[in-house]
């Protein structure tokens, strides 16, 4: 009957309401995190289990949120919400992969290292990408020699020691961005190396409308300076060899015209203040070589007649003391 349509709906529509609530729900969460915190992490998530992901949340609560979705969803959300916020199309070139948000009002640098805390040692699996190179160390294994056929099928020199096989040399084992083989996933895994370690990857930072690399984090107060320097010696360099003018070049500009006209000056009858004491250096040397002396003596005779001064303050005060007919103690 129709009443029993009513109470007993299909669980095809309830299945179908419930993620369109879901999806709703989804994007007012997105798009309220992203007016309510000025600052976010694009973060990848690859080989990121979901017990690993608990333990970053644990280690993040109360200081950020983390929200993950299919790129789709994401993108859409962002999309419908550019009226508002026109700055966070910057983030939709960026959203590809397996990949999702960490939103904060803490400072950018303490969050990221609680993200990069949290990364697990991980085996290498065969058919993984790997992201970084693997290095099986020289020396004993502690394997039997009946594992030498491992060794000898990736062309690892062994010797049997002790009874059990022993690497004479460190070896490449594996390439980064190469694909693992079977063969080295099983060497590594008897040999109980876990050569990667998983975690959220910082892909983009986003703060204030502004979208730039996690490597800008790094940048310190001093890099700052050290590249404003110079570009500053660039610019009056660079302005400097052409004659344009700048204000970075400018002093210099000055200091070599003064040279110049000096040059000008010693060479010929033309003189004027700032020149005459160098011209007459340049006619009598021996005058100002006798200046030098003087000067180191005057120098060293102003600490002892300091020395002087106080010892005589000294006997003047002792004297007035035993002016006075008592002593301290009287």
């Amino acid at each position: 009957s129709l009443n029993a349509v009513l109470r007993n709906p299909s669980p095809r529509k309830m299945v179908r309401e419930d993620k369109a609530t879901w999806k709703t729900n989804y994007f007012m969460r997105l798009i309220q995190y992203m007016d309510e915190f000025p600052k976010m992490f694009l973060v990848g998530v690859d080989n990121v289990g979901s017990k690993q992901m608990q333990q970053i949340r644990q280690s993040l609560r109360g200081r950020a949120e983390i929200l993950m979705g299919k790129n789709t969803m994401i993108r859409k959300a962002i999309r419908g919400h550019l009226e508002n916020n026109p700055a966070l199309e910057k983030l939709i070139p960026h959203i590809k992969g397996n990949v999702g948000f960490v939103f904060t009002k803490e400072e950018l640098t303490d969050v990221r290292d609680l993200i990069l805390a949290n990364k697990v040692a991980a085996p290498a699996k065969a058919g993984a990408i790997a992201p970084l190179d693997v290095f099986v160390p020289k020396g004993n294994t502690g394997l039997g020699p009946e594992k030498t056929s491992f060794f000898q099928a990736l062309a690892i020199p062994t010797k049997i020691a002790r009874g059990t096989i022993e690497i004479l040399n460190d070896v490449h084992l594996i390439k980064k961005s190469e694909k693992v083989g079977a063969s080295e996933s099983t060497l590594l895994n008897m040999l109980k190396i876990s050569p990667f370690s998983y975690g959220l990857v910082i892909q983009q930072v986003y703060e204030s409308g502004a979208c730039f690399s996690p490597d800008v984090l790094d940048i310190t107060s001093e890099d700052i300076l050290s590249r404003f320097v110079e570009g500053i010696v660039n610019v009056a360099s660079v302005s400097l060899e052409i004659g344009y003018p700048t204000v970075a070049s400018v002093p210099h500009s000055i200091i070599n015209g003064f040279k110049n006209i000096a040059a000008v000056a010693v060479e010929t009858e033309i003189t004027f203040p700032q020149v005459e004491q160098l011209k007459a250096f340049l006619e009598n040397p021996e005058a100002f070589a006798s200046l030098a002396p003087a000067a180191d003596a005057a120098a060293a005779a102003a600490p002892a007649e300091e020395a002087k001064e106080e010892k005589k303050e000294e006997e003047e005060e002792e004297e007035s003391d035993d002016d006075m007919g008592f002593g301290l103690f009287d």
